[in-house]
């Protein structure tokens, strides 16, 4: 099956073609004859327009007021709730995660929308003792101006909701550029919150790569960047934006620990190592690439995982009793193949997996063996560096200290996960552990939509994502003292 069908930008509020013309195929990675339409390949020209049309409609966007701004996005978030199958099967299509996955996705976006929606009657600022009398002190927030949204393919719902809902409830006014593998959800969300009453300009759409993204991040209007990526992308961004001091919000990874401990309930880990290491096949920041076990109990947490990794069904992620989809493309086939290659010539054993998923799939589709390695040494490529897929290292330690020093030892820090019944060692745990997102007894992945979404090290530059902090990075504090003569 394939689709013809031409899609567009939104720019000031019309759908409108590349200026350049050109397009590029949106391709399901599943069954890559299936192509979901085609999307324009954008041009710096393409990138200005929206800008330009993004800082033309800042001034009456920001004078609505958080108030009316929040009720059009409780709008939006209404019609994402009916439209929220549709929004699934796009996300499956055109990612390749299970359709119940997409569907948890499609939820947490409505709720998150929800949340920031409720942030407009929230948006408050201080009044403060004044220094003289009849004085009034005061602070409040305003928006920063047009902001750029960079955002992913692995969460192409939820994150560009997660940047989307503040940037427009604080007042700014943007552009979003989708990653060129999930293009379609975006598009989806920009014509939802057109219908939810968004003015013209105020939210923006351009498709494509590497030209309008490096327009958008150098440009002088533009004085946010918020991106979701890689590291060495995150890097250019920071770069670019730094001689004009604009301001950058950058989520870039993660190598996640998750340490189980000899008095841990290993069936409680066992399937949270499941969820975490192999749902959405691995291909999420917060994924558990590394699980950190005490090598006494060691073998038999091995043989609890191996059981339940016979159970994962790989293939169509439209078919409900499918438990592992593809991943994106062959460029993460490849990456996944290559690393469990080097982790064998490292010393690293497979136990299960480490090929390319034949049986019961399509032999165009991108689908990869979940994969489990032992005996992987703590400073290897495999042990550090992220894969991005369904690629398990598991990894040896003395004790509790050991533990912890193996799961600090890499440059990210993104999130941190311990199996234990010792209270003491969960709350050392808690301080020590050097990564955003900390988790005890449970699986190590995502946070609800009014906690902060963040890392540490080198997964995170600037506010965090989800929560009242992010404000920090949408908007700007003003000051005011105002004198009351007598």
């Amino acid at each position: 099956m394939s689709s013809t069908e031409l899609h567009q930008n939104f720019i000031d509020g019309q759908w409108r073609p590349s200026s350049a013309g050109k397009t590029f195929a949106n391709v399901n990675p599943a069954n890559t004859k299936d192509v979901l339409g085609h999307f324009p390949d954008s041009t710096a020209q393409d990138a200005l327009d929206a800008i330009g049309a993004a800082a033309k409609a800042g001034k009456e966007w920001e004078a609505l007021g958080s108030i009316k701004r929040g009720d059009i996005l409780f709008a939006a978030a209404e019609i994402m709730s009916r439209r929220k199958e549709e929004l699934a099967a796009a996300v499956t299509r055109e990612q390749g995660k299970c359709l119940r996955e997409s569907r948890g996705e499609a939820q947490r976006a409505i709720d998150i929308l929800r949340y920031m929606a409720g942030e407009g009657r929230r948006l408050s600022g201080s009044t403060l003792p004044a220094d003289e009398p009849r004085t009034l002190a005061l602070t409040w927030r305003k928006p920063i101006g047009v902001v750029a949204l960079i955002t992913p393919w692995n969460f192409p719902l939820a994150i560009p909701v997660w940047k989307m809902a503040p940037a427009l409830l604080s007042g700014c006014t943007a552009v979003i550029k989708p990653s060129p593998l999930a293009p379609l959800t975006s598009a989806l969300l920009v014509d939802i919150f057109n219908e939810a009453g968004v003015p013209a300009g105020v939210l923006n759409l351009v498709h494509g790569d590497r030209e309008p993204g490096e327009t958008l991040c150098g440009h002088p209007d533009v004085r946010g960047i918020s991106f979701t990526g890689s590291l060495p992308v995150g890097l250019s961004i920071q770069k670019a934006a730094a001689p004009r001091l604009a301001r950058t919000q950058l989520e870039l990874g993660g190598k996640n620990a998750l340490i189980v401990l000899a008095d841990a309930d290993l069936d409680l880990a066992a399937d949270a190592i499941l969820l975490g290491a192999f749902g959405q096949a691995g291909q999420r920041c917060s994924a558990t690439s590394r699980v950190v076990v005490d090598r006494r109990v060691r073998e038999e947490l091995v043989g609890k995982v191996l059981a339940r990794m016979e159970e994962l069904r790989i293939g169509d992620p439209t078919d409900e009793s499918t438990k592992l989809g593809p991943v994106v493309n062959q460029e993460r086939l490849d990456a996944c193949l290559a690393a469990i290659e080097q982790a064998k010539a490292d010393g690293a054993t497979v136990r299960t997996g480490g090929s390319r998923a034949t049986a019961g799939v399509l032999a165009d589709g991108y689908f990869m063996e979940p994969t489990l390695l032992t005996d992987v040494a703590p400073d290897s490529e495999l042990a550090m560096e992220e894969v991005f897929g369904p690629v398990l290292s598991v990894i040896d330690a003395e004790n509790f200290g050991h533990a912890m020093e193996i799961s600090n030892s890499v440059k990210y820090g993104m999130s941190g996960t311990i199996f234990t019944n010792n209270r003491a060692h969960a709350y050392d745990a808690l301080q020590e552990f050097e990564a955003g997102m900390l988790h005890v007894n449970r699986p190590g992945v995502g946070a609800w939509p009014h906690l902060p979404h963040m890392g540490a090290k080198l997964s995170q530059y600037g506010a965090p994502e989800c929560s009242p902090e992010t404000w920090e990075f949408y908007m700007e504090w003003r000051s005011a003292c105002i004198s009351f003569p007598a």
